[in-house]
């Protein structure tokens, strides 16, 4: 059985094709599930849509989320498709994002960090004129929060968790205990993590979370999900069969998916 949690497409801005698109790939790619799960508004901001080309505006929501539903029961009996969102994780902010979302039938939702200490971590160049102290500073605010999108009830699943790598080529250099303390906090509080394979399209190359952090989960018990992070339908299911491969070398025996809300396992 395959799956892929995560595709983005128009409405955020940065991604290309409708919703549609994505799920023909899927079912071309022989997929069984499919996640819509595109970029969520910035809930709190009083613009419309803060960040154009980032996220989508609030005012699409509503017709985001119909437009979800409706193609659910448009494929139905051909591919499951899924109703997400990946939501940025603002710990300010989190009772209005909560309230948000409670109002809207969601299979799951992908909690990711993606601004420390008010920039993004995809923001080239923002690393350069750090020390590596400054920089060890910023690598351990980021999985503080991450910690605390852990534990705050809102999410299934944790997006590309070492995602800071994408333009930090040193990430893995610098030495802190924050991994696994995140990691073990993650197992407790029963929230799993996905195999995001949309790092090859930064300079870092490769997956998200690396080999090393995949084996520390597998230490703590993190259960395991897939997200190809799509943003153009050609990468739906990218490296799915490679990426159940690697998990099983390590030891896993299940990846995980959510269906309203609830959590299912697919043996590996």
């Amino acid at each position: 059985m395959i799956f892929d949690l995560h595709s983005h497409h128009y409405r955020c801005g940065h991604a290309e094709g409708n919703i549609e698109d994505y799920i023909q790939a899927a079912m071309d790619r022989g997929l069984h599930y499919i996640g819509v799960s595109d970029h969520s508004p910035h809930f709190y901001a009083e613009e419309d849509q803060l960040y154009p080309g980032i996220t989508m505006p609030k005012s699409e929501l509503d017709s985001y989320v119909k437009e979800v539903l409706s193609l659910k029961e448009k494929y139905k009996g051909k591919i499951h498709v899924l109703l997400g969102m990946e939501s940025d994780y603002f710990p300010k902010h989190e009772a209005i994002y909560k309230e948000k979302y409670k109002q809207y039938p969601f299979d799951y939702i992908i909690g990711s960090v993606h601004f420390v200490n008010g920039i993004s971590i995809f923001q080239r160049g923002r690393w350069d004129r750090l020390t590596n102290e400054e920089r060890l500073q910023e690598k351990e605010s980021y999985y503080r929060l991450i910690q605390q999108s852990a534990k705050s009830g809102m999410f299934q699943v944790l997006g590309h968790i070492d995602a800071m790598k994408g333009y930090l080529l040193d990430f893995h250099d610098l030495e802190t205990l924050i991994i696994d303390e995140t990691l073990k906090i993650i197992a407790d509080e029963g929230v799993a993590i996905e195999v995001n394979t949309s790092g090859k399209n930064k300079d870092c190359g490769g997956w998200y979370p690396s080999y090393e952090i995949l084996e520390r989960a597998h230490h703590y018990g993190v259960d395991i999900s897939f997200g190809s992070d799509s943003h153009v339908p050609s990468r739906i299911g990218d490296d799915y069969i490679e990426v159940q491969d690697t998990l099983k070398q390590i030891g896993f025996k299940e990846m995980v998916y959510f269906i309203n809300k609830e959590r299912h396992s697919v043996l590996l």
